[in-house]
């Protein structure tokens, strides 16, 4: 199997979303995710990501609210994001959001002692023991 080209991006990194074309004048939608993973090298370039990322990761502060993470689950959707990730590093939790068949289907929350593997990245393993465990 070959590689993909993926790449990570951590904030500040413009994700903007073109509904009808990818012409600046066009764009309406630009989001700062925590962490952005693209596999399409024709969409990233100086100014972010133009179009979908693979996997989109937002962490949980006390300053989010449940109105932010529905707009941009409603928006990460939409754009056919394929994975959208949501980390509580205060309630120790991790979410997965996929995409199937244009809608996402969200995973039973995970905690400390699972693992996180996504197809998206093949060979991808994230010990979520070890990330909260370097949060506290």
């Amino acid at each position: 199997m070959r590689k993909k080209p993926c790449k990570a991006f951590v904030a500040p990194f413009d994700v903007r979303l073109p509904r009808k074309s990818k012409e600046d004048k066009d764009i309406y939608t630009v989001l700062q995710p925590d962490v952005c993973v693209v596999c399409d090298t024709s969409k990233y370039d100086k100014r972010g990501c133009i179009g979908a990322p693979d996997i989109v990761v937002e962490i949980l502060s006390p300053g989010n609210n449940a109105k932010e993470l529905k707009n941009k689950f409603d928006i990460y959707e939409e754009a056919g994001v394929q994975e959208y990730w949501i980390v509580s590093p205060q309630n120790k939790t991790f979410l997965v959001n996929t995409l199937v068949d244009g809608h996402y289907v969200t995973a039973r929350p995970m905690a400390s002692g699972d693992f996180v593997t996504t197809p998206v990245l093949p060979g991808f393993l994230l010990d979520l023991k070890e990330l909260f465990d370097t949060i506290d």
